[in-house]
């Protein structure tokens, strides 16, 4: 049987309520048969098992309900990026691509199985009603959100342009939860925002790759490039970008770069192993770059980086990067569901891969606000090495693989919140002028530009 599909690429790390993907068309034959005896034999105990739990389980259960949890945990058990994603969930990654959705304006997390709220996105409903960073969204629209997955909640608050959601949260400094009753309004997703620090130095913070995000890069360095002072260094920020699509990674990069590797993919199969280049570019652009990274960079946001660090072309500051160096595929199955899973993993032009590893910054500076050395940096932030059944850096043989067991952070350790809380709304100098990692990217910037003279 044939199955007509599409084929997802994508890079990313999913902390937060996007997901995003890169998308090709392409057919492939399904068979179901077993390919030998061992496969064989599985799907017979399979088979065996349902039909027991199915026939004198102490409760009724429903077959389709065991089938899909039971593909979850096979899938999931792979690594910590693949899964079976339920029509709902399928539709939910769809909608993300884009840049803009129906919904109140907020971008949450799971922090201690509890839904969080990172920030409120500026300008929206929920900014406007006085949703906070840190508020604990307890239920939507009445029902319970405990135990819930977060493309359920997300889901739940998007919705049509006019339509109101009514969402119950607790705070710190509120002894009762409250009820904010919200209209949903069209949310614009801005992956792009830029400022100049000072005359000649310019800022650009990348906080996603989804479709718009080169022709918005590049609208950025026209008004940077084109003010009264000419451009003498850029900073562009990638800190808590956990990546998208991988197109964009590469147009991105290649705006920096002249015909040379931007980076390469390499799996199993000869069709998952792929160079990219960079072009000529018409603009040549020769002014020194610092690429600002964290803990919560990840993924295409490694690939630029690791694209401008070994072509010498930035120089990278901040933290040590998430390390997740894998390319998800997903597929769209009968009955509208996914199936998200790994099919490569990629590599700089240096022939580096960062799976598990990270982009290692050139000068490591921990974050904290100038005068307030006591924030806290992204020491305790999960990484890719930290999740159960992560992938090695390269494939190892199959008698050598190592199950290891999933290491959990403690929980009292966070990133800043500053950055995150700060990371969807405007773009405010004076927050830029404490952020003690922008302020020394700005340093580097100026003391290059003086040593020139010299």
């Amino acid at each position: 049987m044939t199955i007509k599909k599409k084929l997802y690429f994508k890079l990313f790390l999913v902390p937060l309520i996007a997901v995003i993907f890169w998308a090709v068309e392409a057919g492939f034959n399904h068979n179901l048969s077993a390919g030998n005896e061992e496969t064989y034999k599985g799907l017979k105990l399979f088979s065996d098992v349902i039909e027991l739990v199915e026939k004198n389980y102490v409760d009724q259960v429903e077959p389709k309900k065991l089938i899909e949890k039971a593909i979850q945990g096979m899938v999931s058990s792979l690594d910590p990026h693949s899964s079976l994603l339920p029509p709902e969930a399928l539709e939910e990654l769809q909608i993300d691509t884009h840049g803009e959705f129906g919904g109140i304006g907020i971008v949450i997390t799971m922090q201690r199985k509890a839904l969080t709220v990172i920030s409120p996105i500026e300008g929206t409903p929920a900014c406007k009603a006085g949703i906070k960073a840190g508020d604990i969204i307890i239920k939507i629209d009445g029902k319970l959100t405990r135990d819930i997955m977060l493309w359920e909640a997300v889901k739940k608050m998007r919705g049509p342009k006019g339509a109101e959601v009514v969402i119950t949260i607790i705070r710190k400094e509120l002894s009762e939860p409250i009820d904010f009753k919200l209209v949903r309004d069209i949310i614009p997703i801005e992956s792009v925002r830029s400022i100049v620090l000072k005359p000649g130095y310019g800022y650009i913070r990348i906080t996603n790759f989804q479709d718009n995000t080169t022709n918005d890069l590049e609208l950025a360095l026209k008004e940077l490039e084109s003010g009264d002072v000419s451009l003498k260094g850029l900073v562009i920020d990638l800190r808590n970008n956990p990546g998208g699509l991988l197109n964009q990674a590469i147009e991105v990069s290649d705006r920096f770069l002249q015909q040379c590797e931007i980076v390469s993919i390499k799996g199993r199969l000869k069709r998952h192993t792929k160079i990219f280049n960079a072009h000529k570019n018409k603009i040549k652009r020769n002014y020194p770059i610092v690429v600002l990274i964290n803990g919560g960079s990840a993924s295409a946001s490694e690939i630029v980086a690791g694209a401008l660090q070994d072509h010498k072309r930035a120089l990278i500051l901040g933290t040590t990067s998430f390390g997740k160096g894998s390319v998800q595929t997903v597929e769209t199955l009968r009955d509208g569901y996914g199936l998200k899973y790994t099919i490569a993993r990629y590599y700089t032009p240096n022939g580096r891969s960062i799976q598990a590893q990270g982009i290692v910054p050139d000068i490591e500076v921990k974050y904290h606000l100038i005068n307030n050395k006591e924030n806290a940096d992204d020491e305790g932030m999960l990484k890719e090495k930290d999740l159960k059944n992560h992938l090695k850096a390269e494939p190892v043989e199959k008698d050598n693989i190592e199950t290891e067991p999933g290491k959990q952070k403690d929980e009292k350790k966070h990133p800043s919140m500053h950055l995150l809380e700060t990371k969807h709304g405007p773009l405010k100098l004076e927050e830029l002028q404490s952020d003690n990692q922008v302020m020394r990217a700005i340093e580097i910037l100026m003391g290059y530009e003086i040593l020139k003279k010299m």
